[in-house]
């Protein structure tokens, strides 16, 4: 699918006259959409700039704590040029014991990585927003070798990939299963009934010890640093740093 084609949901649910959020570039990440209105340096399609965000080649990801209707933290994995996400109502745990109900939502613009601020009310998902965490992944198959991104855009599609994450906070494999629903396709428009877990491989870097997981208004934005109480009192809408 192409790019233009995924984030047709994504654009439909918002008003980008009224939002600070990515509308998205076609074809690179900051092509186009930035909050200010600026457009970031071109690439082509094709190239490794415009597949991979990251100078070291590997796909990135991203985990958003979001402060809507209901508090959640937005689980995001760079896939074929967009970025795949599900909300995650607990959050993503370090210890391996934990099973994560994972719920596929529209898929994201890659600028939408750097994404933090304040949804205005009456706008969809209208709440606080904060870069949580954000790094790189790598594909894996089920003995813990190394994969490319081919064959896991066609494990997500079957319903079962895993992947080792190397970012801010959370570090080490974890796998995505499906559950229920969305047999023989990706992720949904709104998830549907279809759900997933996200759980954390037991490796070294598993941590049954302590808190799993952070407590979502205490924890504190990798970018800037701030909590969602900082962001929403300084900020009236849009991206935030």
């Amino acid at each position: 699918m192409a790019r233009e084609d995924s984030l047709k949901h994504y654009r439909d649910k918002r008003d980008f006259g009224a939002t600070g959020e990515p509308r998205g570039g076609v074809g690179t990440a900051g092509e186009a959409g930035k909050p200010d209105g600026r457009r970031g340096k071109q690439a082509g399609h094709g190239t490794e700039k415009a597949r991979h965000a990251t100078e070291d080649g590997f796909p990135s990801y991203v985990v958003q704590i979001h402060d809507a209707s209901t508090m959640h933290f937005d689980f995001r994995l760079e896939v074929d040029g967009v970025l795949k996400s599900w909300a995650v109502p607990k959050g993503p745990s370090t210890d391996p014991g934990d099973k994560r109900l994972a719920v596929p939502t529209e898929d994201h613009p890659l600028e939408y990585r750097e994404y933090e601020g304040v949804i205005g009310d009456g706008q969809y998902g209208a709440g606080t927003v904060i870069v949580w965490d954000t790094g790189t992944y790598r594909p894996m198959g089920e003995e813990g070798t190394p994969e490319d991104e081919g064959p896991f855009a066609e494990a997500l599609a079957k319903g079962h990939a895993s992947f080792w994450l190397d970012g801010t906070k959370l570090k080490g494999g974890y796998v995505l299963t499906r559950f229920r629903g969305g047999e023989g396709g990706g992720s949904g428009d709104d998830g549907g009934e279809e759900a997933w877990l996200l759980v954390k491989r037991a490796d070294a870097r598993a941590d049954r010890t302590g808190s799993a997981t952070p407590d979502p208004h205490r924890a504190r934005s990798t970018r800037s640093g701030r909590t969602l109480r900082q962001v929403a009192d300084g900020l009236g809408g849009g991206n935030g740093t």
